[in-house]
């Protein structure tokens, strides 16, 4: 057979369907985060050229070589900025907005909307509220518009994140598919609004975890996601890097010492981030005040911060992009790393909206900025160029403090259109997040796989391994079949009393012909139908995953896990047309911990 026949049939025997499902879902989710970066984009930067640029009269330093070009020979070596009397009243407006917003219509929106995503990933099945996005969205325009402290990644995750949940729940997937394309979703907002196509996917699925781990199952869908919302952004807003750089290059192994150094200093202030991050956030929690207005009190005290500091105001890349080309004075550098710290944590933690991606970087960019000009005042010789410790210093601290190594470094790469320092940055971005383990900016990371309820099933295979359904046939729960004719008035009163969150639905002669869940009641009377038009059928899913008395937990576990399930049916052996008994999750955990213990046991007397 020639290459083509063999091409031919090589095509032929692919799943089309199968292979082409998941990628068209993670193109649409891309499509929809692309669109929503772009909207949050243009929206966020309107909102401080009203407020910041117009009203206030305040502009910080810029973006792009123009930025640079535009300061000439000239430094930033003072605080001074030109502003009008109020500045510091300007904050409070966004504070205002986002705290009705956010404590109104959508409580969990407050903070950084990455923890989030996270949270609804490990803990929730995958399931994001969705009005959840559209307030994160408003509330967090008005909160970076104003000058808040904080980053447009957060707002665009959870966008990306919410999409991709509310596809999956609106076509019935799994919760193991709503996971994956609430990733692809995180992926497709952070690759596009940072210009990070490889870094945005890789991103979305390292975050989970605080070990070394990556959501294998969901990076390619996120890649899809990314590839696709990253072309529609850049076709909109062009191609360039988010900040230019010169051409750093790493030529002097010796200097590796210096890095080294620098991912144990971003490790320390990094640590010093979250505790005081967090420790802000729960002194808003304990006061005694209208949690509407806390973010507005957040807003003034930094508004006040940055009548002394104007720099920390917005998301700083202006700072960034002087001090990756050396025009920013070491002190300065010094004191904007730590006032950022404090203006991000009384932005976020008030209850304001927005990301910590950008503040971070920013304080990253200053501490390695400042390392560095003070290792080339010490050890000229060993310092190449002392202004590639900005971009290093970004990719670092991020790094140890998001525990996101490989993700980081490729992202700042992408975003600064330079790939020649990737050992440092390997360097110093894995020392950073090793030096502190449990450090973490995001609260809803777990340590690893093992950890998260999202793969709980994956865990009890071997303790389950030659344990058969028919073991646990006095565990089931009968099945209360409900005729596929019966009508919804008549369901919502069969079920009232009954046990169990699934039903069988089943033809006259009690045969199998689908089953719902309560969810599925639920989301018919959100539709507001008639209850007496809307028949069993209509509710029923008639894709039913079942099982028999002779299959293996093992087997029952993973079908479990994979669809999200609670329950399954289990088929009678001489009637495989008709339900035996409901198998539940939980009768299957309590067999596996009984399990364990007589396992612990016989171990414990060898």
């Amino acid at each position: 057979m020639n290459f083509p026949d063999r091409l031919g049939a090589a095509l032929r025997s692919l799943d089309v369907r199968a292979l082409g499902r998941p990628l068209a879902l993670s193109a649409l989710v891309g499509l929809v985060a692309g669109l929503g970066a772009l909207a949050f984009y243009f929206a966020v930067n309107a909102a401080e050229d009203l407020f910041l640029h117009g009203l206030a009269g305040y502009h910080g330093p810029g973006e792009g070589a123009e930025a640079v070009a535009h300061l000439g020979e000239g430094m930033i070596d003072t605080l001074h900025a030109e502003y009008r009397w109020f500045l510091f009243l300007i904050p409070v407006i966004g504070g205002l907005v986002s705290g009705w917003l956010v404590f109104t219509f959508a409580p969990e929106a407050e903070g950084h909307g990455t923890d989030a995503a996270i949270d609804a990933f490990h803990n929730k099945g995958g399931l994001i509220r969705s009005r959840v996005p559209i307030i994160k969205a408003v509330a967090s325009m008005a909160t970076i518009g104003t000058g808040g402290s904080a980053g447009r990644e957060g707002p665009i995750a959870q966008i990306g994140a919410g999409f991709g949940s509310f596809l999956a729940t609106k076509l019935k997937l799994s919760s193991a598919d709503r996971r994956v394309l609430l990733l692809a979703g995180m992926a497709g907002g952070i690759g596009a609004t940072f210009r990070a196509p490889l870094g945005g996917a890789l991103f979305a699925v390292e975050v989970l975890y605080q070990d070394p781990e990556f959501e294998h199952e969901g990076l390619i869908p996120a890649i899809i996601s990314s590839i696709v919302a990253y072309s529609l952004f850049g076709a909109v807003t062009g191609w360039k890097p988010l900040l230019a750089t010169p051409l750093f290059r790493f030529e002097n192994p010796p200097e590796l010492v210096f890095f080294l150094l620098l991912g144990v200093l971003c490790a320390g202030l990094g640590k010093v981030y979250v505790h005081t991050f967090y420790g802000i956030r729960d002194r808003f929690h304990q006061w005694d005040f209208p949690q509407v207005l806390k973010p507005a009190v957040g807003g003034l005290m930094l508004g006040l911060l940055a009548m002394v500091v104007p720099q920390v105001l917005g998301s700083g890349y202006g700072m960034v992009q002087a001090a990756l080309y050396g025009k920013v004075a070491l002190w300065v550098m010094l004191l904007v790393a730590l006032a950022k710290i404090l203006a991000t944590s009384l932005t976020i933690s008030s209850g304001g909206s927005g990301g910590v991606f950008a503040p971070s970087l920013v304080i990253g960019a200053m501490l390695g900025g400042a390392f560095g000009a003070t290792a080339e005042a010490f050890f000229p010789a060993l310092v190449q160029d002392p202004r590639a410790y900005v971009l290093i210093g970004m990719a670092g601290f991020f790094a140890g403090v998001s525990n996101t190594p490989v993700a980081t470094l490729i992202m700042v790469s992408e975003l600064t259109g330079n790939y020649g320092l990737l050992a440092p940055l390997m360097l110093v971005c894995v020392v950073a997040m090793l030096v502190f383990r449990k450090n973490t900016i995001y609260q809803k990371q777990v340590p690893g796989r093992i950890d998260s309820p999202a793969h709980l099933g994956d865990l009890v295979i071997d303790v389950l391994e030659g344990i058969h359904v028919a073991d646990l046939a006095e565990h089931g729960r009968r099945p209360h079949p409900i005729p596929e004719d019966m009508p919804l008035t008549r369901i919502l009163e069969v079920i009232a009393d009954a046990e169990g969150a699934y039903y069988p639905v089943v033809d006259g002669d009690g045969n199998l012909k689908g089953i719902f869940s309560v969810n599925d009641i639920r989301r018919i009377l959100a539709e507001d139908l008639p209850p007496g038009l809307v028949l069993a059928r209509d509710i029923a899913n008639a894709k039913v995953i079942t099982t028999r008395p002779d299959e293996t937990l093992t087997e029952v576990m993973r079908k479990l896990t994979s669809r999200g399930l609670e329950e399954i049916p289990v088929l009678d052996l001489t009637d495989p047309r008709k339900v035996h008994f409901m198998l539940s999750r939980r009768a299957v955990l309590a067999k596996y911990a009984s399990e364990l213990e007589k396992k612990k046991g016989a171990y414990a007397e060898v």
